[in-house]
């Protein structure tokens, strides 16, 4: 008779941040080696099914994200989040991008875990994001000296209201490529389309709606359903990343598409963001910061799209499937350069479940030498 096969426990939060939701881990209860915390992620997770079903994930982008949390390695941050985006249906996990919706949890998962004291009615937590070196701070409400996710803040997206959560981003251009133009030209041509390759938060090769024989209306199923659409959306993209300095990024996440249009409802343009195989049902918080750099910069594809906005602070409205994205962009222009200082962004988060999730043993035995 075969013994049985015993499971690996390991403690974690389960938590919505932003548009986004997933695990929210301590670094030290997983093993060290990056191989093998990308099988127990994968098992965790349960990629390589289209529902996950072998897992916790959601069989979607949005829902097989996971946050990993740790004392911070610098004298500025009060916790170092790494971020891991792992794929819905073939096993791979991208260590490369973070995402700053599953960041609006990260405060909160620092104040429940004990990583984070609480500080008052309100709690600053500054966060590294190591998979960029970004710095956040995140202000969280905790008035009863524990994290309240009561509120009346309200995000598109999601159902409800619930406590707001301020991020303010520094440190974000040329987050992997090392600057905001990583061509070195504003506008590049690929397949004959016009596009504008940036790195703000996030690396984003953008292009205008109408180039591509859509209006930017469309929902994000209609988008993710037009299979000509997402084929060509992927061929410039993979061309993309090779002249951003990227390499080969047929097997990443990075950089992510995103479409552009004139705005419908009065925001400043609208936008249809790419994961980078599915629309997004909302919008990315880091791939927001790069498309309103993109309407705040000098001779992009953004271009006589929405009115100039001259001086700063400036307040961007980005216009997604599910409603509008606020971004509040603090600048500097040097004649036709544009310097970002910081991006600020409300999003909400809320603690989900939290106990143990069950790893085969066979996958990982617990040790965190392993």
């Amino acid at each position: 008779m075969a013994p049985e096969m015993t499971q690996t426990p390991i403690p974690f939060l389960f938590m919505r941040g932003g548009t986004s939701r997933g695990p929210y881990l301590l670094r030290k209860d997983l093993p060290r080696d990056r191989d093998t915390l990308s099988r127990v992620l994968v098992a965790m997770i349960g990629s390589g099914h289209p529902i996950n079903i072998d897992g916790i994930g959601g069989g979607v982008a949005v829902t097989t994200k996971v946050a990993m949390l740790s004392r911070p390695e610098d004298d500025w941050a009060d916790v170092d989040y790494l971020f891991a985006q792992v794929s819905v249906g073939n096993g791979q996990v991208d260590y490369r991008p973070t995402c700053g919706n599953i960041l609006a949890g990260v405060g909160p998962a620092a104040i429940e875990t004990g990583l984070v004291p609480v500080a008052g009615k309100e709690t600053v937590v500054r966060i590294r994001a190591v998979n960029t070196n970004a710095r956040v701070c995140a202000t969280v409400r905790t008035p009863d000296g524990a994290v309240s996710y009561d509120g009346n803040a309200a995000i598109d997206g999601v159902p409800g209201t619930a406590s707001p959560i301020e991020l303010s981003f520094m440190d974000t251009v040329g987050s992997m490529t090392g600057s905001m133009f990583p061509t070195g030209r504003t506008i590049e041509r690929i397949d004959d389309i016009p596009v504008s390759c940036l790195d703000v938060a996030m690396p984003m090769v953008i292009a205008r709606a109408s180039d591509l024989g859509i209006d930017g209306s469309e929902s994000a199923a209609e988008l993710a359903a037009n299979r000509a659409l997402m084929q060509r959306i992927e061929t410039i993209r993979l061309v993309a990343g090779e002249r951003m300095g990227m390499g080969d990024v047929a097997a990443s996440v990075t950089p992510k598409f995103g479409l552009v249009a004139k705005s419908r409802h009065g925001g400043t343009i609208a936008v249809r963001y790419f994961m980078p195989w599915d629309c997004h049902p909302s919008l990315a918080v880091t791939g927001a910061q790069c498309l309103a750099a993109c309407c705040l910069a000098e001779g992009t594809v953004c271009d006589g799209m929405g009115a100039t906005i001259p001086s700063s602070p400036a307040q961007v409205q980005l216009e997604h499937p599910a409603g509008t994205m606020d971004v509040t962009v603090e600048f500097r222009r040097t004649g036709k350069h544009l310097s970002v200082i910081s991006s600020g962004i409300v999003r909400t988060a809320r603690k989900l479940a939290a106990g143990t999730v069950f790893i085969p043993g066979d996958i990982w035995s617990g040790h965190p030498g392993d």
